[in-house]
């Protein structure tokens, strides 16, 4: 098998590995429900694998293909729709947003992108799916869980900066032997 061959080969393996993983990962929310904002996060997390080892071009590939099939094969759908619309697509796009130097205006955007995911987040899941709502409580909640929503955006945001740290300097270097 020549070189251009066995590469293609290896990133369309690599694909389907981080595709069914994350699937795996978002199937999970059926068994434990609790891990309905967790699993899409983790799912998340594993396109920064096909971003550094394969291309964004697959990363992006893989992202639809996992969004389909956890719209139709998982069992919280809301866990699905947090895939879709926020934290399976973010690891990629996390690498643009990294480019902007002006680190006021990178961080701006990126809690801009997370606010209007969580107003579309909250929007389809009322209005759509049909899932209950604060109606009879206080704005006081809202606010609490807008708040609460963005801390654990920057906890996420952070953690992806500690994982692609990670997977350069500790993973390729130390466990693969790998230099870049």
């Amino acid at each position: 098998m020549s070189a251009p061959e066995r590469s293609a080969s290896s990133r369309v393996a690599l694909g389907g590995i981080v595709a069914a993983l994350c699937i795996t990962i978002m199937f999970l929310t059926g068994v434990l429900p609790a891990l309905y904002i967790a699993a899409p996060m983790f799912a998340g997390l594993l396109m920064l694998i096909l971003v550094e080892e394969v291309s964004v071009g697959w990363a992006w590939l893989t992202y639809v293909a996992v969004s389909l099939l956890a719209a139709i094969v998982t069992f919280d759908k809301e866990a699905a729709l947090m895939f879709i619309l926020f934290f399976g697509y973010y690891p990629i796009l996390r690498m643009y947003l990294e480019k902007i130097r002006l680190k006021i205006l990178r961080a701006l955007l990126k809690q801009v992108l997370f606010n209007i995911f969580l107003v579309l987040d909250y929007w389809i899941t009322v209005y759509v799916l049909g899932l209950p709502t604060f109606e009879d409580t206080m704005l006081s909640m809202y606010i609490i869980l807008i708040v609460s929503g963005n801390l654990l955006f920057l906890m996420y945001d952070r953690l992806l900066s500690g994982m692609h740290w990670f997977y350069e300097r500790v993973f390729l270097r130390k466990v693969l032997g790998k230099r870049r």
